[in-house]
């Protein structure tokens, strides 16, 4: 009798133990799976965006564009140029093109949507992607002509897409790398010179739109200029300069990091074969 349940226990025992390894390698299964899932949304995002850059950047660091401004110190070069005949072909929402100096990685097309939604997770192919694309607000100018223009971006784990900007709070070498972003448009390239970067609310007054210069907006840039977590060197702001907040997510739902510069170049785009 005895041998007998002994046997019983080894029984319930081994048929306990085949349960365990089942459901383990089912839960293994199932995070391998999503694992496989994530790596594939990060490459197919990474691969468009590779042939995008391809496609469209025509020149880096070139000889072209020297500001006309008398009063400029320096001969300031254009870091890009880029073909925005090829990238409207593809997609007609392209306003623009984003390039972070320090941060070189941040190297993409900027699009406007009818609305906040639609870009957040689409790529510039308008192919549905977790990694989305880099936006501005749907209620801005698409021209960057706007007291405050809002550009969107996801923060990505692989390092893509915005990503990278909490670089200039977490390492103060990245400012002094370098302190400007440019914005290359059809018509003319805008560098911007970084006056603040820090984390604030997600309804923060950050994001406030203004309808046109005045008191609100020159209390609006003594505001941001404290909020910085980083010290900056920009000088004196007025009432007419043009701000580009640059906004990525922080992993807290409640908070968004920024990075937001004063426009200090408009040189006009030298038209070639390719874009005219």
């Amino acid at each position: 009798m005895s041998e007998k349940k002994e046997k019983k226990k080894k029984s319930k025992g081994d048929v306990l133990l085949t349960l365990v390894l089942i459901v383990a390698v089912c839960v293994f299964c199932y995070a391998a799976f999503n694992l496989y899932h994530i790596y594939s949304e990060y490459k197919k995002g990474t691969d468009e965006y590779n042939r995008i850059e391809q496609m469209a950047v025509t020149t880096r660091n070139p000889d072209g564009s020297e500001t006309e401004d008398p009063d400029s110190a320096e001969n300031i070069k254009v870091p890009l140029n880029i073909d925005f005949a090829s990238l409207k072909s593809v997609n007609d929402d392209v306003v623009g093109w984003i390039y972070v100096e320090a941060l070189p990685d941040i190297n993409y097309p900027v699009v406007q949507g009818k609305d906040n939604e639609t870009y957040l997770h689409r790529t510039y192919e308008k192919n549905y992607n977790f990694a989305g694309t880099i936006f501005v607000d749907y209620e801005n100018k698409n021209d960057f002509s706007d007291c405050n223009t809002l550009v969107y971006g996801h923060n990505m784990k692989n390092g893509s897409m915005f990503a990278q900007l909490k670089k200039f709070s977490q390492d103060e070498e990245t400012y002094k790398k370098s302190k400007y972003f440019w914005i290359l448009t059809p018509e003319k390239n805008y560098r911007y010179e970084i006056i603040s970067a820090y984390t604030t609310g997600v309804n923060s007054d950050t994001y406030t739109l203004f309808k046109g210069p005045g008191e609100e907006f020159t209390e609006y840039l003594k505001k941001i200029r404290g909020y910085s977590e980083i010290q900056t060197d920009s000088g004196e702001m007025t009432v007419k300069d043009k701000i580009v907040t640059l906004s990525t997510c922080t992993g807290n739902e409640a908070t968004r990091y920024v990075v937001q510069g004063k426009r200090v170049n408009s040189l006009d785009v030298v038209k070639n074969n390719t874009q005219q």
